[in-house]
């Protein structure tokens, strides 16, 4: 099975790249959002899905191991393939997914091609309680990049540390003996509501006011 791939962008098509990895060019489908941000000639890093079927073996690309695990866990709701996960994950980045299920705001999965308003609501019914626990395994490991990594133009420090302040408030409010799904609900309405500059301090603070509604 392959894992991972470096190389350079050799060629970028609708919905996969080709990446020449010594000489050799892998066909890597990949999400709209991940094809957006990568230039040809440009050396990148992708943490692969492979998919051995009887007719096809497919690579599926993304820029980080916990965007992996977030395609994964898409396929777990019925309905959903590889096809749906990847737009999904073309429209919404993982921070902004795990958001939307937290705050139960199935409208904005609803734009991701391929996606009704009946597998919208499935899918953030069906993830809520997952979505926690992606989204701080997300902050616990580097994306794996190259200079054209695809995660590289759209991951800022400001949303780093924002994300940083986020996971460390639902860990502080888990030990309090709130559940996953409880904290990452009420920090995901503190950071709505206080916005990017908020820290862990206030994001706590404001999530336990949440909770004790």
């Amino acid at each position: 099975m392959i894992g991972k791939l470096r190389g350079k962008v050799d060629a970028i098509g609708e919905s996969h790249c080709i990446i020449d990895v010594g000489g050799v060019g892998y066909e890597v489908q990949a999400s709209a959002r991940a094809l957006r941000n990568m230039k040809l000639g440009e050396e990148i890093s992708l943490t692969i899905d492979t998919h051995v079927r009887e007719d096809a073996i497919r690579l599926y690309g993304f820029s980080s191991e916990v965007e992996r695990s977030w395609f994964r866990t898409l396929q777990n709701v019925q309905g959903v393939g590889a096809k749906v996960a990847l737009a999904v994950l073309g429209v919404l980045s993982t921070a902004d997914l795990a958001n939307a299920i937290a705050l139960g705001n199935w409208a904005i999965v609803e734009q991701a091609p391929g996606v009704g308003k009946k597998l919208a609501q499935r899918i953030v019914i069906e993830l809520k309680d997952k979505a926690p626990a992606l989204s701080l395994a997300g902050l616990g490991g580097k994306p794996a990049a190259g200079k054209g990594d695809a995660a590289a133009s759209s991951s800022s420090p400001a949303e780093a540390s924002q994300g940083l302040a986020a996971a460390e408030a639902i860990s502080a409010l888990t030990n309090l003996g709130y559940n996953p799904s409880q904290a990452s609900q009420a920090v995901a309405v503190a950071m709505k509501e206080l916005g990017a500059e908020a820290d862990t301090a206030k994001l706590i603070r404001r999530g336990l006011k949440e909770l004790a509604r």
